[in-house]
């Protein structure tokens, strides 16, 4: 099958998983087009099914703000046509799914019906999509949808809560690739981190509000007073200043450290004993699945899809949001005791080989097959 994938080229979320479903289907031999404004970071070509396609964006003097979904929804036409492409699948209704319609109709003007997945991800529902300037045109855009998916029950769940859909949205929960994220023997560079054998504790994330970052760090302050701790904090983002102010009135900025932003997240996760999530909103959790997936228990909010996630009391806590105490003692109970730990890790693993990327990807093969097979045999009669 000829796919074409719509993405935002970014480091985290949406991207990511774009990324990573448009390589995998490359690897069992479907050809994937990528199409996008710069190429996807952890995009590769070291597989001959893997293509490249630039939106390039006038800069005419006229326009105050460039039209994105106006050069996107004829890069997707030029390329469906030249490429014919079966499938057109875009990750992040905004405003992927608008310019996808928009090429569809063009499409249908030429002859052309390629039918289109649109895949929510969290905040271009939660957030952004309810922003009245947005609402109609993702509602519409969702309804005019061939296919869509979302990433939990609980994003599912939200998208009929807050707009008026009429369409099936059928849940397909991220992924993991265990071949990248699996436990790796650094136990040398935990010992640099934590010379006294002290725990460590770790969060990643790109440092935003909704991330509820100043939580884990009073986690970290309560725990690190019962057992010798560290804490590492992998990203970058607005609320960094005000999180090291914050370890500085803790008296804790020795035990804490910021990494930056890391292409190898695993092997630092490989390190860790514990990870904290304390987000406001998570619509799937990813972070924490790739924690598990490197054997590191989960101490988190309950916030969206996370608890399909880190299942509670088995790969570790989870507590309502703000529940700083709660949280603390969750940590606690499993530091405590290796045995225990030791079990939680296991439990950890175990839960993330569930999501493993080849569990998942047949269900998105299966569900290109059902809307392709649905749209050959229901075709647009072109108006004459």
């Amino acid at each position: 099958m000829k796919i074409g994938i719509v993405c935002y080229p970014t480091y985290g979320g949406s991207g990511v998983v774009a990324t990573e479903l448009g390589k995998a289907l490359a690897k069992v031999g479907h050809q994937v087009h990528f199409i996008t404004y710069t190429q996807p970071p952890r995009l590769d070509f070291f597989n001959e099914n893997i293509y490249y396609h630039e939106v390039s964006i006038s800069s005419y003097p006229l326009f105050q703000y460039l039209p994105y979904e106006s050069a996107l929804a004829s890069k997707i036409v030029n390329v469906v046509i030249n490429e014919k492409l079966d499938l057109l699948h875009v990750h992040y209704a905004i405003p992927h799914a608008s310019a996808a319609y928009l090429a569809k109709q063009i499409l249908k003007t030429k002859g052309v019906h390629t039918p289109f997945i649109t895949t929510l991800h969290g905040t271009d529902i939660t957030l952004v999509g309810k922003d009245p300037s947005f609402e109609p045109v993702v509602t519409f855009s969702i309804n005019e949808s061939d296919g869509v998916t979302a990433v939990s029950e609980s994003l599912r769940n939200d998208t009929y809560d807050e707009f008026e859909i009429l369409s099936k949205i059928e849940v397909i929960p991220n992924f993991i690739d265990l071949e990248r994220f699996k436990k790796q023997p650094k136990d040398h560079f935990k010992i640099a981190i934590c010379p006294n054998g002290e725990k460590l504790l770790m969060h990643t994330s790109n440092f935003r509000k909704v991330k509820r970052i100043e939580d884990l760090v009073k986690v970290f302050h309560l725990v690190n007073q019962q057992i010798p701790s560290k804490l590492l904090l992998v990203g970058d983002g607005p609320e960094r200043t005000s999180i090291e102010m914050l370890c500085r009135e803790l008296g804790i900025q020795n035990d804490v450290r910021f990494l930056g932003k890391l292409d190898v997240i695993e092997e630092v996760l490989s390190l860790a004993d514990l990870f904290l999530l304390t987000s406001e909103k998570e619509s799937f959790g990813l972070a924490a699945l790739e924690a598990m997936a490197c054997e590191v228990p989960v101490i988190s909010s309950n916030a969206g899809g996370i608890p399909e996630v880190n299942v509670n009391g088995v790969t570790g806590f989870v507590s309502n949001v703000g529940d700083v105490e709660d949280m603390a003692k969750n940590a606690l109970y499993i530091l405590s005791d290796e045995v225990i730990l030791a079990e939680f890790k296991t439990n950890a693993l175990n839960r993330a080989k569930e999501f493993d990327i080849e569990n998942i990807l047949p269900m998105y093969e299966k569900y290109y097959e059902q809307i392709t097979a649905k749209s050959w045999k229901f075709p647009q009669v072109m108006e004459l």
